[in-house]
């Protein structure tokens, strides 16, 4: 599968901000004097630009050529929140040009797919990346089908002896109940708002916001959910915003208000932008 396709990896033109475009600060051309002997009426002739002043239009065109790879499939929003992104934040500017191929991506949008989805973030908690998807990758071969149905059916033993902890277990089992006794209201998730979707989410034992918002990112792909609890995010905006120097919620919210309302793409190039990848 080529890099433009990949779930986890993102052409048009950007207009810097009329702040960015240089001002020329030569000295003032001399006012055009009549020649001696010029009818009155007739206009005289300007006077050619000097060389060296710069063709600030030229300039302008040739900055607002920014390429970007962006890979089929994209949210509709994407690219206009790329492109507002750049005009605001200098950091995004650079990021997004760079690694543009990388994007998120639809995932079917099912009954299934929420439960694995939220599923694998419960699994992933508190333990690194890798940890992450090693844990996963044994859980994930434990039922044939990654359905609440067929892990309720799932021996206990089975499951600790894939990695889980007890705790994880028993958050697996209460995750799989709220879908198979109907408890969460699924088919008016795209109707609701990002908050009482949490609410709902958080409802859930062992979901906490984290998982929640992330759900909000990777499954229903809002457009602008800032996960303020991610470690990921904060080390992206310390690194890139601070020289690596700590960072505070605080710290992290102001960094985020040039990103409204595309906060959860702003987050999206800030992950990358780091060698570990948070958990999918």
């Amino acid at each position: 599968m080529s890099a433009a396709k990949h779930l986890d990896t993102m052409e048009f033109e950007q207009l810097p901000l009329v702040a960015d475009l240089p001002v020329p600060m030569g000295p003032a051309a001399p006012l055009p004097v009549m020649p001696l002997g010029t009818a009155a009426g007739k206009t005289a002739p300007v006077p050619a630009a000097s060389a060296a002043t710069p063709n600030v239009a030229a300039k302008a065109a040739a900055a607002s050529k920014i390429h970007l790879t962006l890979p089929e499939g994209v949210p509709a929003y994407w690219a206009d929140a790329c492109r507002q992104l750049m005009r605001r934040d200098r950091v995004l500017k650079r990021l997004i040009p760079q690694i543009s191929n990388q994007a998120l991506l639809p995932r079917e949008q099912s009954r299934d797919e929420a439960f694995a989805t939220l599923a694998r973030s419960v699994v992933g908690q508190q333990i690194a990346a890798k940890s992450a998807k090693t844990l996963w990758n044994k859980f994930g071969k434990l039922p044939a089908q990654m359905t609440p149905e067929l892990v309720l059916k799932l021996k206990v033993d089975d499951m600790r002896a894939a990695g889980l902890s007890a705790r994880k277990v028993d958050y697996l089992v209460d995750l799989a109940l709220h879908f198979t006794e109907n408890r969460l209201h699924q088919d008016e998730w795209n109707e609701m708002g990002d908050e009482l979707i949490v609410a709902e989410l958080m409802a859930i034992r062992g979901v906490s916001r984290w998982t929640a918002e992330n759900f909000l990112i990777y499954y229903l792909r809002r457009p602008n959910v800032l996960p303020l609890d991610d470690a990921g995010l904060i080390k992206g905006i310390s690194q890139n915003y601070f020289s690596g120097d700590p960072v505070s919620r605080s710290d992290a919210r102001e960094v985020a208000e040039a990103w409204k309302p595309w906060c959860t793409v702003a987050t999206w190039y800030i992950w990358r932008s780091l060698e570990a990848q948070p958990v999918a």
